[in-house]
């Protein structure tokens, strides 16, 4: 088990956004977390990565609590993006796979790797804050990815996508999936949970 979330609950003031909250994400397998605007999906997510603290409850990885170097093998891709709009495509993609600890080199052969599949060759030096929206997502995702994460949080992934794009990051995770990532991901995309998901948890 790559993943274990306990009994996690989280209030802000005197709203409840979870309540007891339990689910566990393998190795290989694709969980999906559904539900309305305000259901906690996203606090959820936020909790797992560290960014903020359960009330109670635990985050396990692996076979213990998790920690700040468990995040080294984590990729999480947010709702809300987070680019720096004044960098460059490559410089950007460098600077945030190697935040992960990945070496140079193997940094830089993983970014053309994706590139390639993404169709994001010649893009190296172009602006980021010149990128379409589109094409903002899709770095994020290769900047998401690239470190080879053991799992993969992602907060509504397909938002903004048409449905040529959505299909093509379907693939792409699931062949995150068959090659032995745990990706736990929210959506508002009944379709695309059905098609990719091995199980789904309703908040």
């Amino acid at each position: 088990m790559i993943l274990q979330v306990d009994n996690i609950t989280k209030s802000f003031a005197s709203h409840v956004v979870l309540n007891g909250i339990s689910l566990h994400v393998d190795a290989g397998e694709i969980v999906g977390l559904m539900g309305a605007n305000g259901a906690g999906k996203t606090t959820l997510l936020r909790i797992i990565t560290g960014l903020l603290v359960p009330d109670s409850g635990r985050i396990m990885y692996e076979d213990h609590p998790i920690a700040i170097s468990d995040f080294d093998h984590i990729g999480y891709l947010p709702e809300e993006r987070g680019l720096y709009r004044h960098m460059s495509v490559i410089e950007q993609a460098l600077y945030f796979t190697q935040l992960k600890g990945m070496p140079l080199c193997d940094a830089k052969t993983s970014l053309q790797q994706w590139f390639t599949r993404l169709g994001m060759e010649g893009w190296e030096h172009r602006q980021t804050g010149k990128l379409s929206k589109g094409m903002q997502q899709r770095l994020q995702f290769v900047i998401t990815v690239a470190h080879n994460p053991k799992l993969l949080i992602l907060d509504e992934p397909f938002s903004g996508f048409d449905a040529n794009n959505a299909s093509h990051f379907k693939d792409e995770i699931a062949r995150l999936r068959d090659n032995g990532t745990a990706i736990l991901f929210s959506t508002h995309n009944q379709q695309a949970a059905s098609e990719l998901c091995n199980r789904i948890v309703n908040l």
